[in-house]
């Protein structure tokens, strides 16, 4: 499976925030997209899932099959917002979002396990601190299949052990063919990832 942006323009408010950006990933690649404030990460991330129009350009999913035809099919978008109600328990929200996309190679409590958040899945989501909130929003990842990642500041919030547990989580992740394209202002901790920087 690839991923291929080619000569992709965005903008914001009508006014143009980048153009001519392309890139292809291969199964098991990850790219860490990079750049001030401003410069476009966040709208690049939402145009490749679907969430935006393309100014210009495209960006597409090569030999995701029946089941994946389409980018918007293949990914997990993990944006700024968790996309959790905070009135509904964390295994709620994870039930839900399992439901939704379909079952992953994880369940609902081996996932909280697996992101440090075991035993407090019966918590209101609203109940939880920031970190707390971003690493339930990791977990699901683990819940349903997608063979591509696009997340957007993924460790804000997080502490350094959470860091690196998500690091290990992303390693791992690649090392089965995932693809990962992620913004970030910080370093990941992900060997290997090619890197785009906007605003050059």
């Amino acid at each position: 499976m690839r991923l291929i942006a080619e000569n992709l323009g965005g903008e914001r408010g009508g006014e143009p925030v980048f153009s001519a950006v392309g890139f292809a990933l291969e199964s098991g690649q990850a790219l860490i997209v990079t750049g001030p404030n401003g410069s476009g990460k966040s709208t690049l991330l939402r145009i490749i899932a679907g969430l935006l129009p393309a100014a210009e350009g495209r960006a597409v999913i090569e030999d995701g099959g029946d089941e994946f035809p389409s980018v918007a099919s293949a990914c997990h978008y993990l944006g700024h917002q968790n996309a959790m109600k905070t009135v509904l328990s964390v295994t709620e929200n994870l039930r839900f979002w399992r439901d939704f996309n379909g079952e992953g190679v994880l369940g609902v409590e081996e996932a909280l396990e697996t992101v440090g958040l075991g035993g407090i899945g019966h918590l209101p989501f609203g109940y939880l601190s920031t970190g707390q909130r971003r690493r339930a929003a990791i977990a699901k990842l683990l819940v349903s299949d997608r063979p591509l990642w696009l997340l957007d500041e993924p460790t804000a919030g997080l502490d350094k052990a959470s860091e690196r547990r998500f690091a290990g989580l992303m390693s791992r992740y690649c090392a089965g063919g995932g693809i990962i394209v992620a913004a970030t202002h910080l370093p990941l901790g992900l060997d290997g990832a090619r890197e785009l920087r906007m605003g050059d």
